[in-house]
């Protein structure tokens, strides 16, 4: 039995579990639910959870085995009878269960625990698996090409018929470049329309510029690409780089940067408007009912009060600008150098993990392996600076909550 077929058979059964678990249950009850200990409904639900919960279970570990090639790709029948199997054991086995003095009430509140925690621990079983697939395949990389080189060279020439160069320096150094350019465009942008939403504008005025500042998060990162190589690049080209004699190409940090600021505006205005909003209304009074004028109340008392939520927000979107990539493939290029003009075509370290996976390319190759290497690295850097922003964001909640 294929394990579709197991599945629809399995919900099947388990919908006419619930109801001859109930009508059982009100059937040992007298037809007086005083005198069961949980409700009918809960009954039924009991026997659906036990059919589905061990159903679910053998599908889950025939997909895992199936794709660590434990078992062959035909064993679907093997597993979708098992599964049946144990569906059926599961129907007779909480049918024997319901009596009057059941409490199936905190079964099924155990049965429903244990489901919400395993469904929690999903996220850190996929982290411990992406970071432990980087590592092996990153220790696999070290094993083939020289450390130092990687983290020290500046030269990055990879060449599938050998003699390599796996610099990571000049893509660190394109990746932390183009990040602070679009830093610069977005913090103050995304800061100052944060304080003007949160202590200027009116409420009418609130509710239709914010949304309209978070559409520009809703916009995919494809057609920023597409605004930084048809509008931006050739603008900055035309009317700066060339007539400054820094450039001729429209491809460059600075085109890559403006769009990446742009983007990120609306993170740094939502997160800052909301860390504004919750500093305490009675510090404004304070300072106004001293003297104080709004303006000299929002730079003297509610920004240094919000300090620590903002620079969290910063930090934040600083992560998401070192993980950018299409962006950068349309607006910065493709050039591995190191370069203090913005003007010159540059690239990050997301870009050169796409290019040395895309392909039918061999993974024993160093060639192939160094983008694990630089995923475990960019890793680590954003993982950092999550991980201050978080610590900074905490110690502000605790501090106003």
């Amino acid at each position: 039995m294929p394990m579709s077929w197991a599945l629809l058979a399995t919900t099947l059964l388990a919908l006419a579990g619930y109801f001859i678990g109930r009508s059982r249950a009100m059937g040992a009850g007298g037809g007086d639910v005083r005198n069961l200990h949980s409700r009918p409904a809960y009954h039924g639900w009991n026997v659906v959870l036990a059919v589905m919960l061990p159903v679910l279970s053998v599908l889950m570990i025939a997909a895992l085995l199936r794709m660590s090639d434990l078992i062959p790709p035909g064993a679907g029948g093997i597993a979708g009878l098992v599964a049946l199997g144990a569906a059926v054991a599961g129907l007779g086995w909480a049918m024997t269960r319901i009596d009057t003095g059941f409490r199936a009430r905190n079964s099924v509140e155990r049965m429903v625990l244990g489901l919400l925690i395993f469904c929690s621990s999903i996220a850190i079983a996929t982290t411990i698996g992406i970071v432990l697939s980087l590592i092996f395949e990153t220790i696999s990389f070290f094993e083939k090409y020289s450390l130092t080189d990687f983290f020290f060279s500046t030269e990055w020439s990879p060449r599938f018929e050998g003699n390599s160069r796996l610099g990571m320096l000049p893509l660190l150094w394109g990746t932390l470049y183009i990040s602070f350019i679009a830093l610069l465009v977005s913090v103050p942008i995304g800061l100052f329309a944060a304080i003007y939403l949160s202590e200027y504008a009116g409420p009418r005025l609130r509710s239709v510029a914010k949304p309209m500042v978070e559409v520009l998060a809703g916009i995919p990162t494809i057609v920023y690409g597409l605004f930084a190589l048809v509008t931006v690049g050739p603008m900055l080209r035309d009317w700066i780089a060339q007539p400054m004699g820094l450039g001729n190409s429209g491809s460059s940090v600075m085109t890559a940067g403006l769009v990446m600021g742009i983007m990120l505006i609306p993170f740094v205005s939502s997160l800052s408007d909301d860390i504004i909003n919750a500093v305490p209304q009675s510090l404004r009074d304070g300072a106004l009912g001293l003297g104080s004028t709004p303006s000299e109340t929002v730079r003297s008392v509610v920004l240094p009060a919000a300090l620590p939520g903002i620079v969290g927000a910063i930090l934040l979107a600083a992560s998401r600008a070192i993980g950018e990539t299409m962006i950068v493939v349309l607006g910065a290029g493709a050039a591995a150098t190191m370069s203090l003009n913005p003007f010159e075509a540059m690239t990050t370290i997301t870009v050169k993990i796409v290019s040395q996976l895309t392909g039918d390319n061999d993974f024993s190759s160093p060639e192939t392996l160094v983008a694990f290497a630089l995923g475990l690295t960019l890793f680590v850097i954003t993982l950092g600076l999550n991980v201050v922003a978080l610590i900074i964001v905490r110690k502000y909640r605790e501090q106003y909550e």
